[in-house]
């Protein structure tokens, strides 16, 4: 496995992950497992956030309890597929914030083309999650956290449902301070970009698009 990427092998999120990837699965069972993977993989990424002690009243006594230290998180979908996992890491994390990165695939060049962006302003104050279900060529991952490091982000983790060795390679070519968290690492790339065996196009399977 590449340094510093994290596969969560745990089992809900593989059988959830192998749900997903039949080709019979429909639009509606594909997002909802999509929003329920979202969940499970919030717990690992922020498995290591800073705690700072906070004391409490509890209906017995006072007591010395945890929370976390800082300022909250931003979640950070690339456009169209990565808001499926906005819902159920919101729900989690309901004070986050939210950045939004309009960026498609050209399917001749394979290259990323942005048309939006909105963030935070205090980017550099914050843990910003980088979130699309496909690493695949990883150029608009790239171009994703170009933007969002120009605009001051400082620590930056990606999250992604499935990654190939030729995405991640680049990824950590252009972005090496950026760690990636991922269901699975699966074989390969083929000649339109798409990851093999893959679950084919993220978006078109989301929201039932040709």
């Amino acid at each position: 496995m590449a340094a510093n990427v994290t596969v969560v092998d745990h089992p809900l999120v593989q059988h959830k992950l192998t749900l997903m990837r039949d080709v019979t699965r429909s639009t509606k069972g594909f997002r909802e497992l999509l929003n329920e993977i979202g969940m499970l993989l919030a717990y690992e990424v922020t498995r290591d956030l800073p705690l700072e002690p906070v004391t409490i009243e509890t209906p017995l006594q006072a007591m010395e309890g945890q929370q976390i230290a800082g300022k909250k998180l931003v979640l950070a979908p690339i456009l169209r597929a990565g808001v499926g996992f906005l819902d159920g890491m919101l729900s989690l994390m309901p004070a986050a914030r939210v950045a939004h990165i309009g960026i498609y695939r050209d399917p001749e060049s394979l290259q990323a083309v942005e048309y939006y962006f909105k963030s935070p302003s205090d980017l550099a104050d914050r843990t910003v999650l980088v979130l699309d279900p496909m690493l695949a060529t990883a150029n608009s991952a790239v171009a994703a956290i170009e933007q969002l490091k120009r605009r001051g982000a400082l620590d930056l983790r990606f999250v992604c449902l499935l990654a190939a060795p030729e995405g991640i390679a680049h990824l950590q070519r252009v972005h090496p301070d950026v760690p990636v968290w991922t269901a699975a690492i699966d074989s390969h790339l083929n000649d339109h970009g798409y990851i093999v065996p893959g679950l084919g196009d993220a978006g078109d399977r989301m929201y039932g698009t040709r």
